[in-house]
């Protein structure tokens, strides 16, 4: 087996993955195992830092579209992704990892305020770093979120954990005849409208040269890491 030859990285998590087999909520059990699995990436050496959506509590865009302000609908979006970061802390802290919940919006009874160094400092002690409320504002998802903290943070690589092992051309769950990558260049992304992730989220790993790792977080991300596991890369062509 060899060791990846990552540094530090940046795991993003949706909040669906945190149901489990519910479908509403924090299911504890899987919350316990995404936490073993993040162990064994500490294990290895490698720093790292996540974002965890809010979709299991509570959906911004979807309740907008319902005719909520979206403003008023991401927040509160932003504040499920705070709820869900403080679950991961526990489930992390029973594996006997330090870790740091850091919101960017100020919550200072539960979590840090964001402060770029400070997070940096906490990863360079050996503490795992979850970045919660997304990037503060509204009209950003935590995909954009979390490629923004990958390239604040100097991440050599950002994983987005999803339902399935990688990028398609469409959803597999609905079209069979969809076909599955192994490796993307974000302008393949961009241009052939892939909704693995928001357009803003794409360009900035593309500006910031951080390659993308989609698995399914059925996964071990050791394995992901390793090659072991399918997965889509995106990145620039050597």
């Amino acid at each position: 087996m060899t060791t990846p030859n990552f540094r530090r990285i940046l795991l993003k998590v949706s909040g669906e993955a945190l149901m489990g087999g519910q479908s509403y909520g924090i299911d504890q059990t899987t919350v316990d195992r995404i936490a073993a699995d993040i162990k064994g990436v500490y294990d290895l050496g490698i720093e790292i830092c996540l974002v965890i959506g809010g979709g299991n509590i509570f959906r911004g865009l979807s309740v907008a579209a319902r005719g909520m302000e979206r403003a008023t609908a991401d927040y509160m979006g932003m504040l499920a992704t705070v709820m869900n970061a403080l679950a991961l802390q526990n489930s992390l802290e029973k594996q006997g990892l330090q870790t740091r919940v850091i919101s960017a919006i100020p919550m200072t009874s539960v979590c840090e305020p964001y402060i770029r160094r400070r997070a940096i400092r906490h990863m360079e002690k050996g503490r795992v770093v979850i970045f919660a409320a997304g990037t503060g504002n509204p009209f950003f998802t935590t995909d954009t979120a979390a490629t923004l903290r990958a390239a604040e943070m100097g991440c050599d690589a950002m994983l987005k954990g999803t339902q399935v092992d990688g990028v398609y051309s469409a959803d597999p769950k609905r079209d069979p005849n969809a076909v599955r990558f192994d490796e993307l260049t974000y302008h393949d992304v961009l241009s052939m409208d892939l909704r693995v992730m928001d357009a803003s989220a794409i360009a900035l790993a593309r500006e910031n040269r951080i390659p993308i790792l989609v698995f399914n977080l059925s996964e071990p991300v050791v394995s992901v890491l390793r090659g072991e596991a399918k997965s889509t890369i995106i990145r620039e062509r050597e």
